[in-house]
Order: structure tokens, then C-alpha cells, then sequence
């Protein structure tokens, strides 16, 4: 028993690390991921599906700590036991669906901020918490506290005092139908990846076999596989290939700046996937839906400051109100967990009189 209690605290501590890191990766992906993907526009980029490409087309990244968590295993397991690979059919089969609405949702997001300024698309964006919390607690049964439904709600009232101030956001150069179409497929990207977020935890929890973290990054992996198919399609029959190197050569920043931007955005991107897949592993989709609509403001913020949008009192307002909904969730999760040490404790201690005894 006592290595049973020398077990279970290390293995919480190793869950709140691996918590912390995917919350930082997140955190970057989701701040700097809108910001890279509006630069390309903003500076003569128009390929929408090339964009959504970059969404998940570096998804080989994730190989690199694969092979290196194959090699640390090989030294501490029989290599009978030990393979490159753990995923079964039936959990390939639901990372793959996974991808390819994953894939579809790449294209309106991408969409949306090719016609939309960062602060209106991340507004839109920011009603995907009320979708997540939905789908949460239909597909996965999510349990509410009074602190997560407080986050939920000024977090959403946030974005509604963001959406107050958006009648002169509309580019000078764009149609007004331009810009409803663009606010359309922004709302139903967010929906959608509101609905994805729960689903990647209800396969968590229906897969036949342990959830480790390697067998994550496994997932990840092969949901980015099927986005990046579905958009190299769209690639194609958009004739996207023969049009970007033309697009380079009479890009706004230059050639080289183009392929540099490309590149630092799909790996970007990654870092956000990654990093929202690792929070549900850690935590739960409605965390991760949580932190991807606290981090509105920020890109608000960082779009004012490098790309001079218009900062008023409504975004100032709805980063007090983001911040707030952020601290209410994390000092519920802080009282959940010193209710459950007592018990964890009394458990322990009812196991050992019993040993004792026998």
C-alpha cells in the first residue's frame, strides 16, 4: 500500500504539469495562430484553402516526440511490449472523422478571417464556449459547477459586449455581403469546433483501450492528417498548387517573407491542436473550450498593438470580464480538489486499519 500512496500524488503532479505545458502551448497557438493567418491576407494572400492547409499541414511535427517517447520506453520496457504505434481501429476510425471535420471547420475559420479584422473574427469565435458547454454536457455529460457556470456566462457576456461595437469594423474594400457571409462561416466554424472539442473527450472515454498521453500525440497526429487531406482536396479543385508561387513572387512583404510566414503559421497552429487535445486529456473539453475564450482579449490586444485596430471600452470591458470568468472557474477547480483530499485521505487510511487487521 504504501507504494499505492507514494503513486497517486506523483501521478497528480505529472497530470497538472502536463496540464500547465498544453495550457501555455494553447495559449500560443490560439494567440499568435489568428495573427499569422491574418497577416498573409492583409498583405495580398487570398488562397483560403492554402490558408486552412496551414492550419494543420505541419501535423509531421508531432513524429519528432513520438520517436523520442518510442526510444524512452525502449529502455525501460521488454521490447515485446514496446511499439512506435499504440492506436487501435476503432479509436483510428474516430481521430480520422474527428479530422475531417476538423478540416472542414479549418476552411471557415479561414474563411472568416480573410474577410473579417482579427477582433471581430475573434469575438465571433469567442461564442464557441457556449457551443462547447452544450455539446459537453449532451455528449459527455459535463458536470456543471456554480464557478464553471459563472465562467461560462461572463465569458459569453464578454463577446456580447464586444459584438456592441462592430458596425465600423467592415473593410473599406469589402461588400457588406462579403462581410455577412464572412460573419456566417466565422459563427459556424466556431460551432463546429465547439462540437469537436467534446467529441475528442467522449473518444477519450469510449476508447477501448488506457489514454496515455503518447497515445494523444497519436491522435493528434491522425486527425491532422485527414484536416490536411480534406484541404489539400479543396487545394486542388481550387487549382491553389499552380496559383502560389505567382501569389509569392507579387506578395506585399516579398517571397521569402511569404514561404517564412507560411511556415511560422503552421507550425503555430500546431501548437494550438496539440495544446487543446492535451487540455481535454488533462482536464476536459469545457476547461479548453474555457481557456481558447479567456485568450479573446489577448489577441484583441496584440491585434491593436501590431496590426492598429481600434481599441474602445467595450474591449477593455470584455477583458475584465474574460479575466474574471477565468478566475471563477480555477478557484472552483481549487475548492473541488481540497474536498477531495480529505476524502482521498479517510480511503487511504480505511485501506490500511483493513491491512493492519488482517
Amino acid at each position: 500500500m504504501e507504494v499505492d500512496k507514494e503513486a497517486q500524488p506523483n501521478t497528480t503532479t505529472m497530470r497538472k504539469a502536463l496540464l500547465i505545458i498544453n495550457c501555455i502551448i494553447l495559449a500560443i497557438g490560439n494567440c499568435a495562430g489568428p495573427l499569422m493567418m491574418r497577416l498573409y491576407f492583409i498583405h495580398g494572400g487570398k488562397r483560403v484553402w492554402f490558408s486552412s492547409f496551414l492550419e494543420t499541414g505541419a501535423w509531421p511535427i508531432i513524429l519528432l516526440p513520438i520517436i523520442c517517447a518510442y526510444f524512452h520506453r525502449s529502455r525501460t520496457q521488454p521490447s515485446s511490449q514496446n511499439k512506435l504505434f499504440f492506436m487501435k481501429p476503432y479509436l483510428f476510425l474516430a481521430a480520422a472523422f474527428i479530422g475531417i471535420l476538423t478540416g472542414l471547420d479549418d476552411y471557415l475559420y479561414a474563411y472568416g478571417v480573410a474577410r473579417l479584422p482579427v477582433s471581430t473574427s475573434s469575438l465571433i469565435i469567442a461564442s464557441q464556449l457556449a457551443f462547447t458547454a452544450g455539446f459537453a454536457l449532451v455528449l459527455v455529460k459535463q458536470k456543471f459547477t456554480s464557478y464553471s457556470i459563472n465562467a461560462v456566462f461572463l465569458l459569453t457576456i464578454g463577446a456580447g459586449v464586444l459584438a456592441m461595437h462592430t458596425s465600423g469594423d467592415r473593410p473599406a474594400n469589402e461588400s457588406n455581403r462579403e462581410y455577412v457571409l464572412g460573419f456566417l462561416m466565422t459563427l459556424s466554424a466556431a460551432a463546429l469546433y465547439g462540437f469537436v472539442l467534446p467529441l475528442v473527450e467522449l473518444t477519450y472515454k469510449k476508447s477501448k483501450q488506457e489514454i496515455s498521453y503518447a497515445l494523444v500525440m497519436e491522435i493528434q497526429m491522425v486527425m491532422c492528417f485527414f484536416a490536411t487531406a480534406v484541404c489539400t482536396i479543396g487545394m486542388l479543385v481550387n487549382n491553389d498548387f499552380k496559383v502560389i508561387p505567382r501569389e509569392a513572387r507579387e506578395y506585399g512583404l516579398g517571397e521569402t517573407y511569404y514561404y517564412v510566414i507560411a511556415i511560422c503559421s503552421a507550425i503555430i497552429w500546431q501548437c494550438f491542436f496539440l495544446g487543446a487535445i492535451g487540455v481535454i486529456f488533462c482536464a476536459s473539453s469545457l476547461l479548453s473550450g474555457i481557456i481558447i475564450a479567456v485568450l479573446l482579449p489577448v489577441t484583441e490586444i496584440l491585434a491593436v498593438i501590431f496590426y492598429h485596430e481600434s481599441f474602445h471600452a467595450e474591449k477593455g470591458a470584455a477583458l475584465a470580464l474574460s479575466l474574471w470568468g477565468f478566475l471563477s472557474y480555477f478557484y472552483g477547480e481549487i475548492k473541488d480538489s481540497k474536498k477531495n483530499i480529505p476524502v482521498l485521505q479517510t480511503e487511504t487510511t480505511s485501506v490500511s486499519d483493513g491491512q493492519e487487521s488482517v
